[in-house]
């Protein structure tokens, strides 16, 4: 098998995770944002989301979080939720790194003995277990991400949604991250849904690659990536697939007449 395949949307028989039909977005008077998307992601499937700005890539993300609905089309989840990690950690200032774990507990209903028993071993999995009582400002960018990841655990949705969540990262810190990412995925299960304007960021972590067209988005081309994990960024395998990904994606900038 090639590290490239172009490969149809309907990659498995087996129930999806996360299963958009038809799927349009419009807001009020403008124009649409996204245009008849179907797209399936399977169970334990790492898909990466990638277009030019503007295509409607965090739009998607958010209609499958449920923060917004589509204009037409369904977005179905059939485990029911998904958990929601941004660029920005979002976590509240005031609380420690813990408590802002403890948080998304306390939102299930969780008890106070057991959320803090149980935030403990979600900061140990992301290797966090001394930072516990820092407050954010002393955590760094990269801890700061750890903590999100953490807190996005804890809603033990078996499904994460992450939009860009490294983007504001530096190379070596986010390098770190995307082997954690890799690591958590394996050993929780996750099925993740990735946006980034990164093309080797896409290929360095994604099962597969869907490429959006510009304005309004819909599903141009996707990629199966067939090389196995671990994988590193510089690889020349990766390097090889995200050339003709980046391709693809500049002839897709030119054909709508859109900016990158």
């Amino acid at each position: 098998m090639t590290l490239l395949d172009t490969v149809s949307p309907d990659l498995s028989t087996v129930a999806p995770a996360v299963r958009l039909s038809g799927v349009s977005k419009r807001f009020d008077d403008g124009p649409t944002v996204l245009d008849d998307v179907s797209l399936e992601v399977q169970q334990g499937e790492f898909v990466c989301l990638l277009g030019a700005s503007g295509c409607g890539k965090s739009t998607l993300l958010n209609l499958v979080a449920g923060l917004d609905a589509p204009t037409t089309g369904t977005v179905d989840l059939p485990g029911g939720r998904a958990a929601l990690m941004f660029q920005e950690s979002a976590l509240l200032p005031w609380l420690t790194a813990a408590q802002n774990v403890e948080l998304a507990l306390r939102l299930r209903g969780i008890g106070k003995k057991e959320r803090r028993a149980r935030a403990g071993e979600l900061l140990e999995l992301v290797r966090l277990r001394d930072a516990g009582d820092k407050r954010v400002h002393e955590l760094s960018g990269g801890m700061r991400q750890r903590v999100a990841m953490a807190r996005a655990l804890a809603q033990e949705t078996g499904v994460l949604l992450m939009d860009e969540p490294f983007a504001a990262l530096d190379a070596i810190t986010r390098d770190v991250l995307h082997e954690e990412l890799v690591r958590l995925r394996a050993s929780q299960r996750l099925t993740v849904l990735f946006v980034t304007h990164n093309v080797r960021e896409a290929v360095r972590l994604g099962d597969r690659v869907v490429l959006l067209s510009s304005r309004p988005g819909r599903v141009a081309k996707e990629y199966a990536v067939s090389c196995p994990q671990p994988r590193r960024i510089e690889s020349p395998e990766v390097a090889e697939l995200a050339v003709t990904i980046t391709d693809d994606l500049r002839a897709e900038i030119r054909r709508h007449g859109g900016q990158s």
